[in-house]
C-alpha cells in the first residue's frame, strides 16, 4: 500500500541529511513523474518517469532551470508559484519531440535550505472522470424533463387513438375507401408517437418493469435465432458463452429489446457485412472503471458484451450517442433514441454500460449487470415476437375481445382525470359487457364505492387531488382485499418506485388501444374469479 505523502515527508527530509544519493533513490521509486529542485529553482535529479513523460529530446540534468521543463504557457504560473504566489490547477510539461506536452497536477513539498520536491500526477485520468460525471448528470437532466412531459403526452395520444378507433367504428363494414385511409393515417401516427414515449420512458428510467431472475445465456441463445435473418446473408453472428452461465435479474422484454436495438445499430455499421458478437463473462471490478458514458463502480458484475466490426463510432460523436434524438443516420430515418432506449434500460435495472469504438476498427458495448447467485424461478420467457428499435413500429389494431362481466359481481369503477379519455373507456367497457361507475378523481370514486361496491377497479395513477391511483387501491381493498385492479398510466413514477408485487394487481401503460383494455380487465377478472372460485360468465 502506498504511504501517504504527510509521512514520506519526514522520512525524505531525513534521507536528504543523511545523503543525497538516498534520497534520489527514493525519487526514483515514485510511480509518478518527480523531480528535486535546488534553492535556486534548478533542477538537482529526477525521476524515470518524468524522463518518459519528457522524451529523449529533452535530457535531464543537473543545473537545468525548471522552467525549461515545463511548456511556455506554464512557465509564468510556475515561476510566481515558486516565488510564493497561488498553487496553479494544472501545468503542461515541454513537449517531447513536437508532441503536446502531458498536463499534470502538481504538489511542493518543501525541503530543507529552499529545495523542494515537485510531484507531477497526470491530469487525464482525473479530467476524464470529471467529464463523465458530468456527461452522467447532464442526462440524468434529460431524462427528468423526458419523464415529465410522457404523461400528458401519453393521455392526449390515448384520446386521439381512441377517438381514431371510434370514429372508425361508425364507419360500419363498408367505409368510404378515402375516409378509412385517412383514419388508418391517425391511428398509426398515433402509434408512432406512443412509441416515441415509450422509448423516452425507457431513457428516462420510469418505465414499469417486471424483473425476475433469467438465465443470461439461455437469453442471449434464444434470441441470436431471432436475430440471425434479421442480420441477413453478409453478417455472421457469433456467440462466445460464459461456463457455467449466470442469473441476471432483469425484465426479460427489455433484455431482448437491448439485444435487439444493439443488433440493429451493429447491422447499420456493417453495410458490407461483418461479424457480429453477443459473449457473456464475469467481471469483479475492486475500484471504479472509468468508462464511456459513466464510469463503473466496483462490484462483481455479469458481462454482455456486443461486438462488431463495422466502420466504428467517430471520436467527435461518440460522447453523444446516448443522447435522446441524436443520430447520426437521420436519412435512413433514424429517430436517435436507440442507444437512449438501451441506456435507460441498463440503469434502469441496475447495470452500468460501456463503450469502446474507433473509426475502422468496430464497437465494443459492455453492459455489466449486478451478479447474482440465486436459483432461477423457471424457464426465461420467450423473446418477443416484434419488438421496436430505433424506428418506432405501427402494427395494426387488434379487433376488440368479447368479454363478459362476472357473475353475481357488482360493476366496473373507472377512475379517469381526464375526460375525454374516461369517456372514451367508458364506453368502451359497457360494450365488452361490464356494468360501469365512473368518476373524475379518487374522491368521487371512494363516493360510488360506499353506495355500490366495485367488482373490478380500473384507475388512473396520477390524478388530480391528494390521492392518486395506488392509495385509492389500497383505501378501496380495505373494504374488499380480493379486489382486482388496474392502474393505467402514461407516467407512474410511484408505480416505478414501489412495484407491482401485490396479487391481483396489473398495470397497463397508455396510450392503450380498446382492445388492450378490454383484455388486460377481462384476464385480470379471470385470474381474480380463479384465485376466489368465483364462475365466469
Amino acid at each position: 500500500m502506498a504511504m501517504p505523502l504527510r509521512d514520506l515527508w519526514p522520512r525524505w527530509r531525513a534521507s536528504l541529511r543523511r545523503s543525497p544519493a538516498a534520497f534520489q533513490s527514493l525519487l526514483a521509486g515514485l510511480p509518478e513523474p518527480a523531480l528535486w529542485l535546488d534553492g535556486a529553482a534548478r533542477l538537482r535529479g529526477g525521476n524515470a518517469a518524468l524522463r518518459a513523460a519528457l522524451g529523449p529530446s529533452l535530457p535531464l540534468r543537473t543545473g537545468t532551470p525548471i522552467t525549461l521543463i515545463f511548456a511556455p504557457e506554464s512557465r509564468a504560473a510556475l515561476q510566481q508559484w515558486l516565488a510564493g504566489g497561488p498553487e496553479p490547477p494544472e501545468l503542461r510539461l515541454a513537449a517531447p519531440l513536437g508532441q503536446p506536452g502531458l498536463i499534470v497536477l502538481p504538489r511542493r513539498i518543501a525541503l530543507p535550505q529552499g529545495e523542494a520536491v515537485l510531484l507531477l500526477t497526470d491530469a487525464a485520468p482525473r479530467k476524464a472522470l470529471a467529464a463523465q460525471l458530468a456527461e452522467s448528470d447532464r442526462l440524468q437532466a434529460l431524462g427528468g424533463l423526458a419523464g415529465g412531459i410522457a404523461h400528458d403526452f401519453n393521455n392526449l395520444l390515448s384520446v386521439v387513438l381512441g377517438a381514431a378507433e371510434e370514429a372508425r367504428r361508425h364507419l360500419g363494414e363498408n367505409p368510404d375507401p378515402a375516409l378509412a385511409a385517412e383514419l388508418e393515417q391517425v391511428r398509426q401516427a398515433a402509434q408512432r408517437g406512443a412509441g416515441l414515449v415509450r422509448q423516452l420512458l425507457a431513457y428516462a428510467r420510469q418505465q414499469v418493469l417486471e424483473p425476475r431472475l433469467v438465465p443470461l445465456n439461455t437469453a442471449v441463445s434464444e434470441m441470436a435465432r431471432m436475430l440471425r435473418p434479421l442480420l441477413g446473408r453478409a453478417i455472421a453472428l457469433e456467440l462466445e458463452l460464459d461456463s457455467p452461465g449466470r442469473l441476471v435479474r432483469i425484465d426479460p422484454s427489455q433484455l431482448d429489446r437491448v439485444l435487439m436495438n444493439l443488433a440493429m445499430n451493429a447491422r447499420q455499421a456493417m453495410p458490407e457485412g461483418g461479424r457480429l458478437t453477443l459473449a457473456t463473462s464475469r467481471a469483479l471490478l475492486l475500484q471504479p472503471e472509468p468508462a464511456m458514458p459513466e464510469p463503473i463502480p466496483a462490484g462483481r458484475w455479469t458481462v454482455l458484451e456486443v461486438r462488431d466490426t463495422g466502420h466504428g463510432i467517430p471520436p467527435e460523436i461518440l460522447p453523444r450517442i446516448f443522447e435522446p434524438f441524436f443520430t447520426s443516420r437521420p436519412q435512413q430515418g433514424g429517430t436517435g433514441m436507440g442507444l437512449a432506449t438501451v441506456h435507460g434500460i441498463v440503469r434502469q435495472s441496475g447495470g452500468y454500460i460501456a463503450v469502446e469504438s474507433r473509426p475502422g476498427q468496430g464497437t465494443r458495448i459492455r453492459i455489466l449487470l449486478p451478479r447474482t447467485e440465486a436459483p432461477a424461478a423457471g424457464p426465461p420467457s420467450p423473446p418477443a415476437a416484434s419488438l421496436p428499435t430505433d424506428r418506432a413500429q405501427a402494427e395494426p389494431a387488434p379487433a376488440e375481445a368479447p368479454m363478459a362481466a362476472p357473475a353475481g359481481g357488482g360493476p366496473l369503477l373507472l377512475v379517469e382525470d381526464e375526460a375525454p379519455l374516461r369517456r372514451l373507456a367508458e364506453r368502451t367497457l359497457r360494450r365488452a359487457g361490464w356494468p360501469v361507475l365512473a368518476a373524475e378523481d379518487a374522491e368521487a370514486a371512494l363516493a360510488l364505492a360506499a353506495e355500490s361496491p366495485p367488482a373490478l377497479l380500473v384507475s388512473d395513477v396520477m390524478m388530480l387531488g391528494a390521492m392518486d391511483g395506488p392509495a385509492l387501491a389500497r383505501a378501496l381493498r380495505a373494504r374488499n382485499p380480493r379486489l382486482p385492479v388496474l392502474l393505467v398510466s402514461g407516467y407512474a413514477p410511484s408505480v416505478v418506485e414501489e412495484g407491482l408485487s401485490d396479487q391481483g394487481l396489473r398495470f397497463l401503460a397508455k396510450p392503450y388501444t380498446a382492445a388492450e383494455l378490454t383484455a388486460a380487465v377481462a384476464d385480470l377478472a379471470d385470474v381474480a374469479g380463479a384465485s376466489c372460485g368465483t364462475p365466469q360468465s
